[in-house]
């Protein structure tokens, strides 16, 4: 038990997370997550995939920093935005219009951004701190797992996050089932042979994971963009004062703070879930709560500091399944994963105990994060806004050209630039006719992980697939799979959910 001893484990941690070079990462990936969090129609899946054959190039540890550091930041900076000019710029941030926008026009505008940046600061610590107490259990747990229980919980995941995906049931599943084939091309880990490759010689290492996010959510979403009028971004003209909240409006929003930051941390560990849904369920646990729920949409504190809180908490415990069990809860856990697979490292728990220095780098510098979030985010908020002045048609043809640049670059490919551009118009095709693309990416990482150990477990079990419900921990992850399936299946269920969705 000694080797999971938290302060220790901890002192390592601080000891990465405050070396020069980390700290450098870490504000690079604030900042940068703050400035995509206050811009709309880019989102931290574009930036991160954009991103990642720059992280080829840095050492493991720093590359995850900054790319956490930018997931994290966006649930900041959305806020920003979305109290001063009601335009909201993380889909996260949505439900902070509807109250936070109401105090900026009454002249509390300070209060709300105070109160956002604070509240996302507690839910980041606790968040942070649950990934340094159950990390270790977890991971434990997880060594004991063979490859029938790793197959089985890899099925759980992508059926839980059909459950929790937007839109159609049957969608979802259909793009998850093209995620798994596209994973398939490439050469057979066990024969060698060429599978769906078509002859062209350089899928033989399989679809670029850097082509296809890259043109599922950063072109894709481009498109997607300029498809639509551009938004009109009146920028929020009296100066913003009083960025120091009264003790009375700390006390009212504490509670709320506490509520979502619980939520939230709950909410994050589901695939799928993730900050989006956390905002949401906040906000809905905060009016169901409140005495008057007729204040709610007029410039409640509540409907601020609940949905903050649990959108920052779950962008934290969204990182548990990813960093212990190699497992992505939504889609930008799945681009971590394909950024520590492009750095040669294996998800799973095997990383905690071989690479330390990683888990626990990563986990402080989460707190290092937060704390840097606050101090810049407060100061910096007029030149976040005049940003907005920006008129996106200027910026597309920038990042378009810089997508084109990281894709070539990777392995000086212009196969894979051509496949970006494609999967870009397949992401844009797909979004136009209600596709979500997320399940496939998580398709397309699992897949391959999935057909590993589905071999090895055949091998083991001399071709018997009675292996999967003999062994008791993998018959109950099935279990709990098909029963999620069922329920999600049932009529009434399913008009609920999507009823849900839809509000």
């Amino acid at each position: 038990m000694s080797d999971f001893d938290i302060f220790s484990n901890l002192a390592l941690g601080f000891g990465v997370a405050l070396s020069w070079q980390s700290l450098l990462y870490c504000l690079i990936g604030a900042l940068l997550g703050t400035l995509i969090g206050v811009l709309p129609g880019i989102g931290p899946v574009t930036t991160i995939a954009m991103l990642l054959p720059i992280t080829f190039k840095l050492p493991p540890t720093s590359a995850l920093i900054m790319l956490a550091g930018i997931y994290y930041g966006c649930q900041y900076g959305g806020s920003t935005t979305a109290i001063l000019v009601n335009l909201p710029g993380e889909a996260s941030s949505i439900v902070t219009t509807l109250d936070g926008h109401q105090m900026a026009r009454q002249g509390r505008a300070g209060d709300a951004l105070a109160v956002a940046a604070l509240g996302s600061f507690v839910a980041g610590c606790f968040g942070t701190l649950l990934i340094a107490a159950a990390g270790p259990p977890l991971a434990g747990m997880a060594q004991q797992f063979g490859p029938a229980e790793y197959f089985s919980l890899m099925v759980l995941g992508l059926v839980a996050s059909v459950v929790m995906a937007h839109g159609s049931v049957l969608k979802s599943f259909a793009m998850i089932f093209f995620g798994l084939m596209l994973g398939l091309i490439g050469t057979d880990v066990d024969t060698g042979a060429m599978r769906y490759t078509f002859g062209i010689g350089e899928l033989s290492d399989g679809i670029s994971f850097v082509a296809l996010a890259m043109g599922l959510f950063g072109i894709a979403e481009i498109l997607r963009n300029l498809d639509g009028p551009e938004s009109d971004r009146s920028v929020l003209g009296s100066k913003v004062t009083g960025l120091w909240p009264k003790a009375s409006v700390l006390r009212e929003a504490l509670p709320a703070v506490l509520r979502g930051t619980g939520l939230g941390s709950v909410l994050g560990l589901l695939p799928g879930g993730g900050a989006v849904l956390a905002s949401f369920a906040a906000y809905t646990v905060e009016k169901k709560l409140a005495k008057d729920p007729s204040r709610f949409g007029k410039g409640a504190i509540e409907g601020v500091a609940g949905p903050e809180s649990a959108n920052n908490a779950a962008a934290q415990t969204s990182f548990i399944p990813m960093l212990t069990l190699g497992i992505p809860s939504n889609a930008v856990m799945a681009l971590m994963v394909g950024a520590m697979i492009i750095q040669g490292i294996e998800p799973g728990p095997e990383v905690m105990t071989k690479r330390p220095d990683l888990f626990w780098g990563m986990v402080a510098s989460m707190w290092v994060g937060n704390l840097m979030l606050v101090i810049i985010n407060l100061p910096m908020i007029g030149m976040w806004v005049s940003l907005l002045r920006v008129p996106y048609r200027l910026m597309y043809p920038a990042i378009v050209l810089f997508c084109c640049i990281g894709v070539y670059t990777l392995n000086n490919s212009t196969l894979e630039v051509v496949m970006a551009a494609a999967f870009g118009l397949m992401g844009y095709g797909l979004m136009k006719f209600g596709f979500e693309p997320t399940p496939l990416l998580l398709g397309f990482v699992l897949g391959p992980l999935m057909e590993e150990n589905l071999r090895r477990a055949m091998r083991y079990a001399q071709g018997d697939p009675i292996v999967f419900v003999e062994r008791p921990l993998s018959a109950v992850l099935l279990a709990i799979a098909v029963i999620l399936l069922i329920i999600v299946l049932l009529p009434a269920i399913r008009k609920k959910r999507e009823d849900v969705f839809v509000e």
